[in-house]
């Protein structure tokens, strides 16, 4: 099966919700982009499978090998590949250069953790109660002058990115051994 190209500028962005909806694809997206270079069908079944099922490779069975394998080859593979995203030919997956450009969609954002977006809303919210409190002379200004009030606000602002940053990282499709 050969791929045929989505949109001359790849899948719109309810596409790609809708091909990241489904785990196994999103495992696909993963596995392919750790290895960096085709893989054959099999293994990516059977650490699909792994994954699923939280094993390792070596415990599996033959029904959950082929279980996983079937549903690779017959659904999940061809609306990949229809969607421009792999390239599926003589069993071997590759990632497309469209595949690598998802980035910006495959952020994972943990249970339990808020969003940055509404992070960053509340940290401008307290940057502004500072700027007026200072304004207002609420906030002492003993020691801290409103320069330094600005700098306490611009290094939360600093730290708060690093952070940002380095989970991102972490929760990125294709960046860890096992897909988060």
């Amino acid at each position: 099966m050969a791929t045929s190209e989505a949109g001359a500028n790849g899948p719109d962005r309810d596409e790609v919700f809708d091909l990241l909806s489904n785990h196994r694809r999103r495992y696909t997206l993963h596995y392919c982009k750790q290895a960096e270079e085709p893989v054959t069908t099999s293994d990516l079944a059977e650490t699909v499978a792994a994954w699923e099922l939280d094993k390792e490779v070596n415990e599996l069975s033959s029904d959950e090998r082929k279980r996983v394998y079937t549903s690779l080859q017959q659904t999940h593979l061809p609306t990949l590949a229809d969607a421009g995203m792999i390239t599926y030919e003589d069993h071997e997956v590759e990632l497309t250069d469209d595949a690598r450009k998802l980035e910006v969609y495959m952020d994972i954002v943990p249970e339990g953790e808020i969003p940055w977006g509404i992070y960053y809303l509340g940290l401008s919210a307290v940057g502004f109660a500072v700027l007026g409190g200072v304004w207002a002379d609420i906030l002492p200004s003993d020691g801290v002058s409103a320069i330094g009030w600005a700098g306490i606000v611009v290094g939360l602002f600093a730290v708060s990115a690093a952070a940002h940053t380095y989970t991102s990282r972490r929760h990125r499709l294709g960046d860890r051994e096992r897909p988060p």
